[in-house]
């Protein structure tokens, strides 16, 4: 290893030494979050200036840096499956019956559902007002290398008609689904949570005694599945350090540039639907402002971790702490809107590509074209991973069922993590507005004690 990378490490350690030195002195976690996003932007830009994104000194020093970044994004899989269950199974206990947990989860899915099919309107919309074309995109060896692997990733989803992804979509091993082998596991895992809900539920029903040890049985192991999230959140501001670190080293400026107008059009879209979102929540009589001051660090924790699954303690725990949705409506909209009718990965992100390939393909942008993206999009949504790299999975589904190639998503493997920030934020968002909403509208029918109205003056 040549001395300048050694100097590196060591100022990258200095760095893991101040981030630790703040957990010391008892700062909150969004602001150490905050602190390792600043510094790791500010690293990643000196490697790159210094010694260029593909320069050896460069991949000296992330060689080692990576072994941060890669063991905590390790430590976000190893939770989702184990969350996502122990979670779902808890949502279902705590609703009083059965006919409300059809109410609640037809309701978030309907609503998660809808609130993707107008995101990926939006992505059109952006995706056509700035003129963007596959066909203008270059390609480089990283971007080549990319492509192939995505070709290689596709055929476990992408050769399957819409019917053959439904009936995917069904546990058949839920011991081999919970080590993610299938590209639709997240969804199988869901569903399996929903179904031992179903008969834990229906067993507390036929015999208290036995009620009362499952749901002992689930709190206990709730908890302490939540102690192991909490253990790998406070992990989060080294994580995030070194993944910035990655991400901004390694991204080539020049192809940044080339590819500034998707950047700038996908925060556009991202920004109305968030305002989409507000404008929702607005309707229902809450108080805007106040519910963005609430929520805000759920979303800036979203943003800098590019993992949905991950910040389902922090979306549950703001629904019912600060936004007063009942928690057996914000368990279920947490744990649906991971998976299900993510509006930024699986609605805007897959639709532009789709509008950015159609060209270069000789199809025309007409209503039916959009009607056809628009329901694939809906359908693709369903068991889309909620961690980093999922909106291009829902680009896998997407992309083929309309007939495309997939490579369009290799092209854009740049600014990738750049965008994915901010669409991790939006589906985020889009769950916690999912929640208030089937609390206004449900609220009192599944809970009865009346629909809370969230963020009020």
């Amino acid at each position: 290893m040549s001395a300048p990378a050694i100097l590196n490490l060591i100022f990258f350690a200095a760095l893991l030494g101040f981030l630790y030195q703040l957990t010391k002195n008892d700062t909150s976690l969004s602001r150490r979050v905050l602190t390792g996003l600043v510094a790791g932007t500010l690293f990643g830009f000196y490697l790159q200036i210094v010694f260029g994104y593909s320069g050896a000194v460069t991949e000296q020093t992330l060689e080692w840096t990576n072994v941060i970044a890669n063991s905590y994004v390790n430590l976000l899989r190893m939770i989702i499956m184990p969350l996502i269950l122990i979670t779902m199974i808890a949502a279902v206990l705590k609703v009083e019956e059965i006919k409300s947990l059809g109410k609640i989860g037809g309701s978030v899915v309907g609503i998660l559902v809808l609130t993707t099919m107008i995101a990926a309107l939006i992505g059109i919309l952006m995706a056509s007002i700035f003129g963007l074309n596959a066909g203008e995109l270059a390609s480089g060896a990283r971007e080549l290398a990319r492509a192939e692997a995505l070709e290689t990733r596709r055929g476990s989803v992408a050769d399957l008609s819409m019917a053959q992804l439904l009936v995917s979509f069904i546990p058949r091993n839920i011991f081999s689904d919970l080590t993610d082998a299938r590209a639709t596991s997240i969804i199988a895992v869901v569903l399996f949570g929903l179904l031992f809900g179903i008969a834990a539920l229906l067993v507390s029903e036929e015999n208290n005694t036995h009620g009362d040890r499952i749901r002992a049985f689930v709190n206990t192991t709730q908890t302490v599945v939540m102690k192991l999230v909490n253990i790998v959140m406070n992990l989060t501001p080294y994580g995030v350090l070194a993944l910035m670190t990655r991400v901004i080293a390694t991204s080539d400026g020049s192809a940044i540039v080339t590819l500034i107008a998707f950047v700038v059009a996908s925060y556009i879209a991202i920004a109305i639907m968030f305002g989409v979102h507000a404008m929702i929540i607005g309707l229902l009589g809450a108080n805007v402002r106040s519910y963005f001051q609430k929520v805000w660090p759920v979303l800036t924790f979203a943003f800098v971790t590019r993992s949905s699954a991950a910040t389902i303690p922090l979306t549950i725990r703001a629904q019912i702490e600060e936004l007063k949705v009942p928690a057996p409506i914000a368990n279920i909209s947490a744990s649906f809107g991971a998976t299900i009718g993510q509006n930024g990965c699986a609605g805007i992100y897959p639709a532009m590509l789709a509008v950015m390939v159609a060209p270069t393909m000789g199809v025309d942008i007409d209503l039916g074209f959009i009607i056809s993206l628009v329901l694939i999009v809906a359908i693709g949504s369903f068991g889309i991973a909620g961690v980093g790299g999922g909106a291009t999975n829902a680009a896998l589904v997407v992309l083929p069922a309309m007939g495309f190639p997939v490579t369009v998503a290799a092209l854009l493997i740049s600014i990738e993590p750049l965008i994915d920030m901010a669409r991790t934020a939006l589906n985020v968002n889009g769950a916690i507005t999912t929640g208030i909403v089937t609390t206004r509208f449900l609220g009192e029918d599944v809970v009865g004690d009346g629909p809370a109205m969230a963020a009020q003056p």
